[in-house]
């Protein structure tokens, strides 16, 4: 009977690991029926098909010419996940906007899949404003870019490079080279770099050699006793009914996780070098205050020139930003994007 009752109390704690936290407004799957959806297909400049979803309100003058918005997705997750959430939310504000899956990443095209590319993902952004700069219902000069998670490093690097792009804002963000070269606070010593780097070139040399390609750990399919909170963050996003979503043709429990061999690209990716050559368009740095990335919206925040703005949300984490729409400051985004791109 004990040993009964304690596999019961592992099956119960098991299901209640799974069960996903809806509180505070979670709506990642959320659908507005204010909007008109397209699903497009447009080529970046290393002649790829990137794919997105583009929201355009149905209440709109036909004669028209709408500011638009660019949103990315977190890094490891595809356009179904926070990024659509965002760009209903804004549309339904009067923008028109484009929530794209990055190469490599869903529905866009790139092999083998889950490569890291930040040179790629950024031209992804350039490649959307190419697009959205030959619709006869987008004013193109008024396109702006919004980065949740490592999506906000690659809106930041195309912006240095892409003046088309107005007014930046990144939520939750990650600088995606930091996080590689340094781990979160600093944490990472130099020789775990190297490393880290070592085991990378190692796969590399293997896959070249026709072995398997191996994906760096991403978000845990199963939590334990040894579990950080961290990965309990993004495993009640991503591992649960909340945020889970696996594309098409993909196997479930690779979600989230980059090939370990293109790691590299990463170590030598610095989105916030020159970021201050981004001004006088104006940037918005949005972050909860209780987050573990808030360390690299504030180095971004430091670094950049005028004007700009940090935006702590009270009481919110990284992954609160992506779906709880009781704390994604949603006014403020479309205030700072109809001003910014007056």
């Amino acid at each position: 009977m004990k040993n009964l009752t304690l596999a019961l109390g592992l099956l119960i704690s098991s299901f209640a690991a799974c069960a996903a936290d809806m509180s505070k407004g979670a709506d990642n799957f959320y659908t507005s029926d204010k909007l008109t959806e397209q699903k497009v297909t447009f080529k970046n400049q290393y002649q790829m098909n990137v794919v997105g979803n583009l929201f355009i309100p149905k209440e709109r003058d036909q004669n028209a010419r709408y500011p638009a918005i660019i949103v990315g997705h977190p890094m490891g997750a595809v356009k179904e996940q926070s990024s659509r959430l965002y760009a209903q939310k804004l549309a339904e504000q009067g923008f028109v906007t484009l929530a794209i899956d990055l190469s490599f990443w869903g529905e866009s095209e790139g092999k083998p899949g889950h490569l890291i590319a930040p040179e790629i993902y950024t031209d992804d952004f350039s490649a959307a404003v190419d697009f959205l700069s030959t619709q006869p219902f987008v004013d193109a000069e008024k396109i702006g870019g919004l980065g949740i998670c490592g999506s906000g490093s690659f809106a930041i690097s195309a912006a240095k490079i892409d003046p088309r792009l107005k007014a930046i804002a990144t939520v939750s963000m990650y600088d995606m080279g930091s996080a590689f070269r340094n781990g979160l606070n600093h944490s990472q010593t130099p020789e775990q770099r190297k490393a880290f780097i070592q085991s990378a070139i190692e796969q590399r040399f293997a896959e070249f050699k026709g072995g398997e390609i191996a994906y760096i750990p991403g978000t845990v399919n199963k939590l334990d006793d040894s579990t950080s909170a961290i990965q309990r963050e993004f495993f009640d996003f991503y591992r649960t009914g909340r945020g889970g979503y696996t594309p098409q043709g993909e196997q479930e429990e690779l979600t989230t996780k980059p090939m370990l061999s293109s790691i590299g690209k990463f170590m030598n990716f610095y989105p916030f070098n020159d970021i201050e050559t981004i001004s006088p368009r104006p940037m918005l740095f949005i972050t909860g205050d209780q987050a573990h990335s808030k360390e690299f919206s504030e180095d971004a925040y430091q670094r950049a020139g005028q004007p700009k703005e940090l935006y702590q949300v009270p009481g919110a984490g990284h992954v609160d930003l992506y779906d709880r729409t009781d704390l994604i400051p949603f006014a403020r985004l479309t205030s700072f994007f109809k001003d910014g791109m007056k």
